[in-house]
């Protein structure tokens, strides 16, 4: 089996599940028109509380000890408050910790959709600072690709997977979330075994802001006129696809997206909750020269074919980087609505 890898740039911003329902019909795509993306934007996501990314053992001066874990912690908690006092980033965890001087430390935390206390006792380490040997994540930030614009209900769609933990793959639990402008300034080249990256930096214009972050991908409230020059397009029907010529439109250089060729080899599943049910390979020439396939960051990057949009890149497969997983366009749209 080929080995993926989601498609989003995060760069770690400091050392540290919420998933939203799918309709539970699919909704037709007869019909719906959507403004075309293609273009690169930044995300600054910060958590709705702190996730729990690796609990880790340290010397107390006579053993190894983990108080978080002791006191049943586990990775993937979201701690929601600290005594009672909602916390936001890891300076307000680490805070609590340093100055509880050894006193017990109630922690709200969500775990699979429930909220339940565990209470915690920190303890020094050999250096006589209180710790609780958890290693804590509060936001985010990286490059993806805008997927369409829906204009009639003021939305847009990017990426076409949830913004996920770098270490544990958990679904990030939103808190507040920024979308700017982004320029790509360079490219590192896939090659097979190990994906590429697009590089770039975020502008001053903030373009949207994030509302829901979902498996299937990003929604958000965007400002006015977005998308407005692009193309209108209408959505394809799954039943629509079919193995052939393809188009993908995707940024490698500065703000605007260029199209390049590509070929739907196979269809995989008409599972309205997947990201994966088609795969798609590069065959352009100029991309293959300048970016070896997919590489990270051409996350939602729209496909086009036989004129309608019939959906988006969501993984590259590492073994062949050429070639990748995309999502239904159709079922980016019914799990929004």
């Amino acid at each position: 089996m080929k080995k993926i890898v989601n498609i989003i740039t995060v760069a770690v911003c400091a050392l540290f599940l919420i998933t939203a329902s799918v309709s539970a019909g699919t909704v037709s795509a007869e019909g719906k028109s959507v403004y075309l993306g293609g273009q690169p934007f930044g995300v600054r996501f910060y958590n709705d509380g702190l996730i729990v990314v690796e609990l880790e053992e340290f010397f107390d001066g006579t053993q190894n000890v983990c108080p978080a874990k002791k006191a049943g912690l586990k990775v993937n908690d979201i701690i929601k408050e600290v005594n009672r006092i909602p916390v936001r980033t890891n300076e307000d965890l680490q805070n609590a910790a340093v100055n509880c001087e050894g006193k017990p430390i109630s922690f709200i935390i969500e775990r699979d959709g429930d909220r339940k206390e565990i209470v915690i006792t920190p303890q020094k380490n050999n250096m006589g600072v209180y710790l609780l040997g958890a290693w804590i994540r509060d936001s985010c930030a990286g490059i993806g690709t805008i997927s369409f614009y829906d204009k009639d209900k003021n939305y847009f769609a990017a990426l076409g997977h949830g913004i996920c933990d770098n270490d544990t793959s958990a679904l990030l639990p939103l808190g507040s979330a920024e979308i700017v402008k982004a320029n790509i300034s360079s490219v590192t080249k896939s090659v097979d075994g190990k994906a590429g990256s697009l590089n770039g930096y975020f502008g001053d214009e903030t373009i949207g802001t994030l509302t829901e972050n979902t498996p299937l991908g990003i929604y958000g409230e965007p400002n006015s006129g977005m998308l407005d020059s692009s193309k209108e397009i209408e959505i394809a029907d799954y039943s629509e696809i079919e193995k052939g010529e393809a188009e993908i439109y995707t940024t490698i250089d500065g703000e605007n997206a260029a199209c390049y060729t590509a070929e739907i080899t196979k269809l995989c599943n008409a599972d309205e909750s997947s990201n994966e049910n088609f795969v798609i390979k590069i065959t352009d020439k100029s991309l293959l020269d300048n970016c070896g396939g997919i590489v990270q960051g051409m996350s939602g990057s729209p496909i086009v074919q036989n004129g309608k949009l019939v959906g988006a890149i969501t993984h590259v497969f590492i073994n062949n980087t050429a070639e990748g997983y995309g999502i239904a366009a159709q079922f980016m749209a019914s799990n929004y609505e």
